[in-house]
């Protein structure tokens, strides 16, 4: 499922529900996601990068709220961090296995992965609370 797909016709009444026995809300998945990803993105980019906390950083505050244009806002972020990246990946000034001067042998390639599977693992966890709270619209399959 494509992140388009996992947000699409998501009701905006449940944009703060926490799903039973989870301690995050659908936006928090969401902020994750965006702030995770912007933080690869930001290390692939920037010599002078500097490390967040984990995972304090990584998360918004467990009271957090988001309102409608907070949500939108993050989505918006993340896809255009994530079009970010993908043009990082295709240009071909970049040498996808050089590892970064200013990292731990990390390399362009490996963020582009790790930035994949982040994403597919939350979006999958995002798409299934949604069945739990039964958000998805009745057309769905």
């Amino acid at each position: 499922m494509s992140f388009d797909e996992a947000v699409a016709d998501f009701p905006s009444k449940h944009m703060n529900t926490k799903a039973p026995n989870v301690n995050y809300t659908f936006w928090h998945i969401l902020e994750h996601i965006r702030i995770t990803q912007w933080d690869i993105l930001n290390f692939s980019r920037n010599p002078k990068y500097e490390y967040i906390k984990w995972p304090d950083d990584y998360w918004p505050a467990k009271n957090a709220k988001a309102s409608k244009s907070d949500w939108q806002r993050t989505i918006k972020r993340i896809k255009a961090d994530l079009a970010e990246m993908i043009r990082l990946v295709k240009d071909p000034k970049n040498d996808l296995y050089k590892p970064f001067a200013w990292g731990e042998g990390q390399n362009l390639l490996r963020e582009a992965i790790l930035i994949a599977e982040h994403n597919a693992y939350h979006i999958g966890e995002f798409a299934i609370l949604r069945q739990v709270v039964d958000t998805w619209p009745k057309s769905h399959k």
